[in-house]
């Protein structure tokens, strides 16, 4: 599996900002499509996810009601639409995958074994 990030970039607090990953190298049936973020000096943490197939999506409580998880099958292409951002939303953002994850285990990196090479996304004050 190849992921490969992109759209990442400057915005003021309060803007929005899209970004994609590019997913390539087999179907995606029964994987589940994530986006993580790492800010400096911290732990990386989950942000959304969403499954693949059947769309379920799954939010961090820190985004929900500003972040919009999805994804078009018929481009193998995971999208993260992020409004509303704060200062504390600056990271660099990474998207993961993972066949088979069930709830419990889908908000921990460790349980993805695909990584995109992250982009990063600035929010200035």
């Amino acid at each position: 599996v190849q992921l490969q990030a992109s759209g990442g970039g400057w915005v003021q607090a309060g803007g929005s900002l899209r970004i994609s990953c590019a997913a390539s190298g087999r179907t995606f049936t029964d994987y589940v499509m994530a986006w993580f973020r790492q800010a400096p000096g911290k732990e990386r943490e989950f942000v959304a996810g969403v499954r693949w197939t059947a769309g379920s999506t799954y939010y961090a409580d820190s985004v929900k009601g500003r972040f919009t998880i999805s994804r078009d099958r018929t481009k193998n292409t995971l999208y993260l639409q992020m409004n509303s951002l704060k200062p504390e939303d600056t990271a660099v953002y990474y998207c993961a995958a993972a066949p088979r994850l069930i709830y419990s285990t889908l908000w921990s990196p460790s349980s993805y074994d695909s990584w995109g090479q992250g982009t990063l996304v600035t929010v200035s004050s």
